[in-house]
């Protein structure tokens, strides 16, 4: 990576400025990202890879994986679940069985999804807004008088937390419990006798421990929550038993966790850095719906999502061997010029924005209409009660890399 690439940030409208051609050769695309700049600014590195090597084999030692950037490549993955599989095997993430529906292939997904679908449709979403409004609005005026905060710390991560806590029955006391377990699974920490797998191994045995005493408990002494109502549901006649409650659990606890305090990270930190744009929807909060699917598309927070070859196969003119596990880089597949119309713009007036920042096919999130509620209900609350702000003078911005949480978002105003 140049210089030069390392000075760029996100904002100006895009990268429009920005010149990929920079980097010299073939790029490496593990030590891209594993670059701080590029975590933050990684549209640079999709362009780059997109134009060197757009189907990419790497080699992650234990495995060999490769990555697809291109947007039609990224599509031809997604739609084809026979040939490009998301069983268990696709990805370790400290499971012991295939999460539901996650790592379930055809037919059996669809017994899955008719019976989670309802659950998250936009009836049944809009019925949690009042509540989730209410939440915002109380989180936001702890802070608004300070002048500043860490927006990950006392917007991002606690409301979508809490919302998820609540919808699952679990105790919200043990919040802070729950969310170090997320993080020990979607961001390890090795130590000098742990590997990340040791790690994410342990803390999926701990999560295991907590859906396993609460799902017993449903059994016993049903509420009004969701584990509950999966314990009642059935999939062609026959009950779900408290194995496929805890797996559907399993996946919910990491996704409710996470994935909406990562996408509001990215999106305050590119409204505080791009104040003209952020006045476009302070002047016009109707435009809310708009912003978001922008800032999806242009800073996609989940920035890929893994499969696993069911045969031999050919992708973008690339031989691929059955077994091999392929990384679908939505982030990039958002932004290809091939597609997009200024991809590397951000215009809130786009007219058709068919992102996949929620991946696309039979995997399509399951949660998308929740997330945009969650991220519409926070932006507008947001900047009715704060519309100027900015980041903190010598604050370096972290994003996590893969998911992008930002830890230290701080901000003023």
């Amino acid at each position: 990576m140049s210089d030069n690439e390392a000075k760029t940030e996100t904002g100006n409208q895009g990268l429009s400025d920005a010149d990929p051609a920079d980097v010299d050769g073939s790029p490496d695309a593990l030590a891209m990202m594993g670059d701080p700049a590029m975590a933050a600014c990684p549209q640079l590195m999709y362009k780059a890879m997109r134009d060197a090597d757009p189907v990419t084999n790497v080699d992650l030692g234990e495995i060999s994986m490769t990555m697809v950037w291109r947007h039609e490549d990224v599509i031809e993955v997604l739609r084809n679940p026979e040939v490009y599989s998301s069983r268990e095997e696709a990805v370790e993430i400290g499971q012991k069985r295939p999460l539901i529906p996650l790592q379930i292939d055809p037919p059996d997904h669809a017994k899955f999804r008719k019976i989670l679908d309802p659950l998250f449709s936009p009836k049944k979403v809009a019925l949690l807004e009042d509540r989730t409004r209410a939440l915002a609005a109380d989180l936001i005026e702890k802070v608004v008088d300070d002048g500043t905060c860490n927006f990950d710390k006392a917007i991002a991560e606690p409301l979508p937390s809490t919302v998820f806590l609540e919808l699952l029955g679990l105790p919200l006391e043990r919040a802070a419990e729950f969310i170090a377990l997320k993080d020990g699974i979607i961001r390890p920490q090795a130590t000098a006798d742990k590997t990340d797998t040791d790690v994410r191994d342990e803390t999926g045995a701990r999560i295991y421990e907590v859906l396993e005493a609460v799902v017993a408990e449903r059994v016993e002494n049903p509420q009004d929550d969701f584990l509950s109502g999966f314990l009642s549901s059935e999939v062609d006649g026959h009950r779900l038993t408290p194995d496929d409650v805890v797996d559907i659990g399993y996946l919910f606890f990491l996704a409710g966790l996470d994935t909406v305090t990562a996408s509001l990270d990215c999106m305050i930190s590119f409204l505080a850095q791009n104040p003209e744009q952020r006045q476009q929807l302070v002047d016009d909060p109707s435009r809310v719906n708009a912003v978001i699917e922008e800032l999806l598309r242009f800073e996609t927070p989940v920035t890929g999502v893994p499969r696993i070859t069911s045969r031999d196969t050919e992708l973008g003119g690339c031989p691929i061997k059955a077994g091999t596990t392929i990384m679908v880089m939505l982030g990039s597949a958002n932004t290809d010029e091939e597609f997009w119309d200024g991809g590397d713009d951000v215009d809130f007036d786009r007219e058709v924005n068919k992102h996949l920042a929620f991946g696309g096919g039979l995997h399509r999130c399951l949660g998308s209409h929740l997330a945009r509620m969650e991220l519409r209900v926070v932006l507008e609350e947001w900047h009715r009660r704060v519309p100027n702000y900015s980041i903190a003078d010598g604050v370096e911005l972290n994003y996590s890399a893969g998911l992008r949480q930002i830890d230290n978002l701080q901000l003023v105003w």
